[in-house]
């Protein structure tokens, strides 16, 4: 019987909300250039890059402190996770409708939800952690939007 070996490579960074969401969309870039995506997953790229904003903002918004954003990568699917210290669990709920807000509050695991393959929420070390899985896809004339059901993609 032959055994499978599973090497992953990871990365892991701290972000307090002095450093901000912009530090840690530029570090995330930085890993994604390593990965052996070439030129063919721009569009799986672009998604992560999006979920991490999404995502650290969330963890500075409620937690109001540093997010720990890790990246592992295991040779079929990258997992963004981003822990906070607030032990409340996020709840799905609609979009802020307010005008005089520019309605930019509420939308941010709904834009995960678009465009992670899966991703779950778990609490950890007294708060919790979010975590998105994205598999890299080959860029085509027609690919289309990706399906959403429950939080996944088709493969």
């Amino acid at each position: 019987m032959r055994t499978l070996a599973v090497k992953a490579v990871g990365w892991a960074r701290s972000f307090p909300v002095s450093r901000g969401v912009r530090a840690a969309r530029q570090w995330t870039a930085e890993h994604l250039a390593s990965l052996p995506w070439g030129d063919s997953a721009t569009d799986t790229a672009h998604s992560v890059l999006v979920s991490v904003s999404e995502l650290v903002t969330n963890a500075h918004l409620h937690a109001a402190g540093t997010a720990h954003l890790v990246l592992t990568w295991d040779g079929s699917c990258l997992h963004v996770s981003v822990a906070d210290s607030d032990p409340r669990l996020p709840e799905p709920r609609e979009p802020d409708a307010d005008a005089d807000t520019g309605a930019t509050s509420g939308r941010g695991l709904g834009i995960v939800t678009v465009l992670a393959d899966s991703w779950d929420i778990h609490a950890c070390h007294g708060g919790k952690a979010i975590t998105a899985c994205f598999r890299p896809r080959r860029a085509g004339p027609h690919a289309g939007p990706p399906g959403n059901a429950g939080g996944a993609r088709p493969s």
